[in-house]
């Protein structure tokens, strides 16, 4: 990194307990071609060996969030990490957003991975064509725990996106939008499984520019979710829609769901 410069991304994985997965998510972050990027692991204090391959790649530890808060620039390609308890996934993103120094901020949680090694090259590529741009955005991939392609999402993301694609769902996958840290707002902890979704329609309420990579730019892993769960999150998505588009809008999109969801790839 070019300690003359803040980096272009902040790169932030959000890990608890996740031995198995995160070697091969830091990998992906640390393997790229273009390093413009800082790199932030926000853990949970995790109870497993978690910490332990953290160590095994050049690294900064901070003894809390509040010590990490008094760092000075970007760590010269070095691993800058915490472990320390948290209130859940969406206040540890929030402390990997407080301590975030890059232009952009990406969320690559542990098991997730960086597409290939050439994709931060094709995000800084893309910026240098489209400055100003607030939002940097692509297609994502689903992998298996075991890291065999699953398929694609059956939201694709558009080539033309607006706050109002929000009314078809989280049509961009978390982990492949890039949002410039001006705009990028903490995610409200009242939400327990669709932060992410409220976290999106604010950045896109502010957003004036959104710029489009043709290309997958992530993978993200999916594991398996109780149909409770699926309950939860469908109903934290119709207050968040509510909250952000209306009654009316949001039955009608709720109504166009339902009606494609049997045709829709899963």
């Amino acid at each position: 990194m070019n300690s003359d410069k803040k980096p272009l991304v902040s790169v932030i994985t959000i890990t608890y307990n996740a031995e198995r997965f995160l070697k091969n998510t830091m990998e992906s972050v640390l393997n790229q071609s273009n390093k413009d990027f800082e790199y932030l692991i926000i853990d949970g204090k995790s109870k497993d060996g978690t910490t332990n391959i953290i160590q095994q790649y050049p690294n900064q530890k901070y003894d809390s969030f509040e010590a990490a808060m008094q760092r000075g620039e970007e760590s010269h390609g070095k691993v800058v990490w915490i472990s320390e308890p948290d209130k859940g996934l969406y206040d540890a993103m929030n402390k990997g957003l407080h301590l975030a120094k890059g232009g952009f901020v990406w969320f690559i949680n542990s098991g997730d991975k960086i597409y290939d090694v050439t994709t931060m090259q094709q995000i800084a590529d893309t910026y240098a064509q489209n400055t100003p741009c607030d939002v940097i955005y692509g297609q994502s991939i689903i992998i298996n725990e075991d890291e065999s392609i699953k398929g694609e999402r059956h939201k694709i993301a558009p080539k033309v996106l607006t706050m109002r694609s929000l009314l078809n769902g989280l049509v961009v996958c978390h982990q492949s939008i890039l949002v410039r840290k001006e705009i990028a707002p903490d995610y409200d902890l009242q939400y327990r499984i669709a932060a992410d979704y409220d976290w999106t329609c604010k950045v896109l309420a502010k957003s004036q520019k959104n710029c489009y990579i043709d290309q997958y730019i992530s993978k993200f892993m999916v594991a398996g979710i109780s149909s409770q769960q699926r309950k939860k999150a469908w109903k934290e998505r119709y207050r968040i829609m509510k909250t952000h588009f209306g009654i009316p809008s949001t039955i009608l999109a709720h109504l166009k769901i339902i009606a494609k969801y049997p045709f829709t790839r899963k």
